[in-house]
């Protein structure tokens, strides 16, 4: 069947399902097109809170379809496919973490969303890249370890007095984007700005017109009045901005921007995850409870 019949038979399942398909920035633009709801960390986390669905389909990578499970126990869980993880999440462990607050008893733990379940579960309050800053602000501390994304990490410590610990992990789409890639899109775009996504390095975001996170990169976009913009975060991102500002010209700051992860699930795996109900995502509730309340710490705040 073509695209756009799969298109209407995920939608017609959904229906039948009673479900809400939950689609991150970086999918693919024909999963993007029938999203029910469709955003950045943040906002699916928000999506997920809020949704009267019985079935939540997350086209995203394995810790949001966890987050997912997190928030909304009653609800079914399904990934459509079950090899979507995320290097990021990869950089940190359990004993890692543990050993973290031994080694500074008594500092929180702020942990990025892009992690694991059990990471969120020996957390203090979780964070995204939208509201890190928030987030920091909120504690009382003067100090805070920030895990596991070391460059959201430092980008939040340039705008805070508060002593920030990073850990030592990063994205890869975005850590490996270079200033000299940043400055072979300027020669060929000199009058483009360019928008960049806080998980890369501070030598790019040193070079950055704008900094945030993909809801913020599509805010700015739409502000800013120009004709054109290098983005500096994952390609999944173009779909939206090209859709939201057709008249605007967006060029990717390298063509290396893409997370392989992001892009595996197709529209045949959520036809078939829909249809035999398959890839069922559910936290214990031993990781599940602690691991929410660090999320509810999170969403608590404005």
């Amino acid at each position: 069947m073509d695209q756009r019949e799969l298109q209407n038979k995920i939608r017609k399942l959904l229906k039948d399902r009673h479900a809400v398909l939950l689609v991150h920035y970086y999918q693919p633009g024909e999963i993007q097109d029938i999203a029910d709801i469709l955003g950045d960390s943040l906002a699916l986390s928000l999506g997920a809170a809020k949704t009267d669905a019985d079935v939540i389909v997350f086209a995203g990578v394995h810790f949001m379809a966890e987050s997912a499970s997190i928030i909304c126990p009653d609800k079914t869980v399904l990934l459509p496919r079950l090899d979507v993880g995320c290097p990021l999440a990869d950089m940190i462990t359990v004993d890692q973490l543990v050993q973290a607050r031994k080694s500074h008893p008594g500092v929180p733990i702020v942990t990025y969303i892009n992690s694991s379940a059990e990471i969120k579960a020996h957390s203090d309050i979780c964070c995204t890249s939208s509201n890190a800053l928030n987030v920091v602000a909120s504690l009382g501390d003067k100090t805070v370890i920030m895990a596991p994304d070391g460059n959201l990490a430092r980008y939040i410590s340039g705008f805070t007095d508060k002593h920030i610990i990073p850990w030592d992990g990063y994205c890869p789409v975005h850590h490996f984007l270079t200033v000299d890639d940043v400055r072979k899109a300027k020669r060929k775009y000199p009058r483009a700005l360019f928008a960049a996504h806080p998980e890369c390095s501070p030598d790019v975001l040193a070079m950055a017109d704008f900094a945030g996170g993909t809801g913020g990169i599509l805010r700015f976009a739409g502000e800013s009045g120009v004709s054109a913009m290098i983005i500096g975060t994952e390609m999944g991102l173009l779909h939206q901005l090209k859709k939201q500002n057709p008249k605007m010209t967006f060029i990717p700051a390298s063509e290396k921007l893409i997370c392989r992860t992001m892009k595996l699930i197709t529209l045949n795996d959520i036809f078939d995850a829909l249809s035999e109900m398959k890839h069922i995502i559910r936290v214990p509730e031993e990781i599940r409870i602690p691991a929410r309340k660090a999320l509810d710490r999170m969403l608590a705040i404005p």
